[in-house]
């Protein structure tokens, strides 16, 4: 049986073949195949964070006591004042390669060299932001005790504020420490680094100051975490704690639950390696900017092309801001 397909005209004419069946090009049709499964994979890792954190809702870090760090004012509490300062970097960034774009469309190849500039500039700001995040949530402010079952202890003072463990620890005379090995430590493996104090010493600087008290990750019905009474407090850090959580890594966590640690290096690592990959393609997209390269193809459609990635790249970290650190 033969098909026939009925021509009427210009405006009924199937496709018949050729480069651009949506009169689009073959690069740009692939970095829209590429951004679609991108942001699939994305939509997979922030789902499972939700079901995590839905899951785990009574030993979730607050973001607020997280990510309240900004530089050159240490020990100033400054709650999500610098991720908000990073968002907007890197939203000003992709304003910033608009214009880039629409210069290029124009043919005015200084432009497209200066705002192509701003955007990688912002790009690294952002990218060296991230960073300095990592090294704060690893290195940590405050320090914990764990339990035996796994859960954080923390320490206020009278009015509900967290303290830090120099704060509560009473230091021995003698310094002498022995590092836990695999085969008889209490964590089931070789530490790392010894801790800064002892669980003996926090339980002797804790015994005599009696104004401290514990907070668990525990919610109670306002959504706060639960502050222990002063006899609550001595009893489940004499019998419970086992030992010292400072700083955050995929194993223990002063902040809460490991299971945050690991979806924040993971997700927030995969967008800040797209992003340092986008830095990367700009500066060699603007070095071809610089020397003509796009002049003589009188098209600068490779900038629009990296510009579509670039736009991605900041959609995606306005979705992985919400999940972390506003909801």
């Amino acid at each position: 049986m033969e098909t026939t397909v009925a021509n009427t005209g210009t405006e009924g004419k199937t496709w018949g073949g050729g480069n651009k069946p949506l009169k689009v090009s073959y690069g740009k049709m692939m970095m829209w195949f590429f951004i679609l499964s991108d942001a699939l994979t994305f939509s997979g890792f922030l789902a499972a964070y939700g079901f995590s954190r839905f899951k785990f809702i009574d030993s979730w870090p607050i973001a607020d006591e997280v990510f309240n760090h900004f530089p050159f004012l240490h020990g100033v509490d400054a709650p999500m004042y610098y991720v908000a300062l990073m968002t907007f970097i890197l939203i000003f960034s992709s304003v910033t390669m608009v214009l880039a774009v629409d210069a290029g469309h124009q043919m005015k190849q200084k432009k497209v060299i200066l705002y192509m500039f701003l955007t990688i500039i912002g790009g690294v700001i952002f990218v060296g932001s991230q960073a300095w995040e990592w090294k704060n949530f690893i290195k940590g402010e405050y320090g914990a005790v764990e339990t035996k079952g796994g859960q954080i202890l923390q320490f206020v003072d009278a009015e509900g504020h967290r303290i830090a463990l120099h704060d509560v620890a009473l230091p021995a005379a003698h310094k002498d420490r022995e590092q836990h090995q695999s085969k008889n430590g209490i964590w089931y493996e070789k530490e790392k680094a010894l801790p800064t104090y002892t669980i003996e010493e926090i339980r002797a600087g804790f015994a005599k100051k009696t104004d401290l008290a514990i907070r668990t990750q525990i919610l109670d019905e306002k959504g706060h975490k639960t502050i222990l009474s002063r006899e609550e407090s001595l009893k489940r850090l004499n019998t419970d704690a086992i030992g010292i959580v400072e700083g955050a890594n995929l194993i223990h966590n002063e902040y809460g639950a490991p299971l945050f640690a690991n979806f924040f290096f993971f997700i927030t690592g995969f967008h800040g390696f797209h992003v340092l990959s986008g830095v990367i393609i700009n500066i060699i997209i603007f070095f071809n900017v610089i020397i003509g390269t796009y002049e003589r193809r009188k098209s600068y459609e490779m900038v629009e092309k990296v510009g579509l990635y670039w736009h991605f790249v900041d959609l995606v970290w306005v979705f992985v801001f919400t999940f972390f650190y506003l909801v």
